[in-house]
């Protein structure tokens, strides 16, 4: 099992492409650690804003009475991939790691395999 602080560096150097992670609580918004980025990337703000993404879609799924949880939501962007993985497991309730990813230089089935793995030995 993995913390915080060597999950989020695990992501950053093992997934190609990789511009910054973030482990992010959806119930408040807030994210409770953050890696790369920058000053065209604040990982702060996009965690509060992907926290409503989140929201928004359980609400609907609810409204749908879709009974299935979400595994990753993607959000493809002209020159970044945008992955929202939900936290699974026994203390994961209510935490998505959120990856950005530059486009060209990133492979997303890989990532989105690599940051499954990262998911699984996430201890918080």
């Amino acid at each position: 099992m993995a913390n915080v602080e060597v999950s989020l560096k695990e992501a950053m150097t093992s997934i190609e492409g990789a511009l910054g992670v973030a482990l992010v609580d959806y119930a408040s918004g807030m994210a409770l650690g953050t890696l790369g980025g920058g000053k065209d990337l604040d990982l702060m703000v996009a965690a509060a804003g992907n926290t409503d993404v989140i929201r928004a879609k359980l609400r609907t799924m609810e409204m749908l009475g879709i009974q299935d949880e979400i595994e990753d939501l993607l959000i493809t962007l002209g020159n970044q991939y945008h992955l929202i993985r939900i936290r699974r497991g026994r203390s994961g309730g209510g935490l998505f790691l959120y990856l950005v990813l530059d486009r060209g230089r990133s492979n997303l089935a890989m990532a989105r395999h690599q940051l499954t793995r990262i998911e699984g030995d996430l201890e918080v």
